[in-house]
C-alpha cells in the first residue's frame, strides 16, 4: 500500500529507514559514515508551485552503514543533526522517482546542502543508494 506525500510523512521515513536496514548494498558502501563525526542529516522537503504548505523536516541518525533513528520533526532547531539537504518538494519528487541525482543536484543547486561536502563527496556512492532505496519505498505524491 502507497505511503502518501505529505500526509504521511513520519510513516514514509520509517518504511525508507527499514529499506536502508534491510540494503546489504547500504551496509557496505555507508561503512564508516557517521563515525567519529555527525552522520545525521535533517532532509527539508520545501514549498513550491506544486506545493504550497508547510516545509517537511525528516530527520535521520546515519552511522557506520545503518540508520538508528528516522522521524519527522517540527523543524530544522528541533534537532541536532550534522547535515542538512533542502530542496523543493517538486525536485524531491524527482529525486524519490530516480529522476535526479543527489550529487549532481547538489552540483546544480536544485539541492542545498549544510555540512561537509567532502565528506558527503566522500561517501557519494552511499547517497545513491540511499536515494534509490527511498525509490523503493511505495509512495503515492499527493501534489
Amino acid at each position: 500500500m502507497a505511503i502518501a506525500l505529505p500526509s504521511e510523512a513520519d510513516e514514509w521515513i520509517q518504511e525508507w529507514r527499514e529499506q536502508l536496514n534491510e540494503s546489504d548494498r547500504y551496509s557496505e558502501v555507508g561503512e564508516g559514515w557517521g563515525v567519529g563525526f555527525d552522520g545525521s542529516f535533517l532532509f527539508v522537503i520545501q514549498p513550491d508551485d506544486t506545493y504550497d504548505g508547510d516545509p517537511i523536516h525528516l530527520y535521520v541518525d546515519l552511522e557506520d552503514g545503518e540508520c538508528t533513528a528516522a522521524r519527522m520533526v517540527d523543524g530544522e532547531d528541533a534537532v541536532d543533526w550534522g547535515f542538512a539537504f533542502r530542496g523543493s518538494y517538486t525536485n524531491w519528487k524527482r529525486l524519490i522517482h530516480g529522476e535526479a541525482d543527489p550529487i549532481e543536484g547538489m552540483m546544480s543547486g536544485e539541492f542545498d546542502l549544510d555540512g561537509d561536502m567532502q565528506k558527503v563527496l566522500q561517501y557519494s556512492n552511499a547517497a545513491v543508494v540511499m536515494t534509490e532505496n527511498a525509490g523503493a519505498v511505495d509512495t503515492e505524491f499527493e501534489y
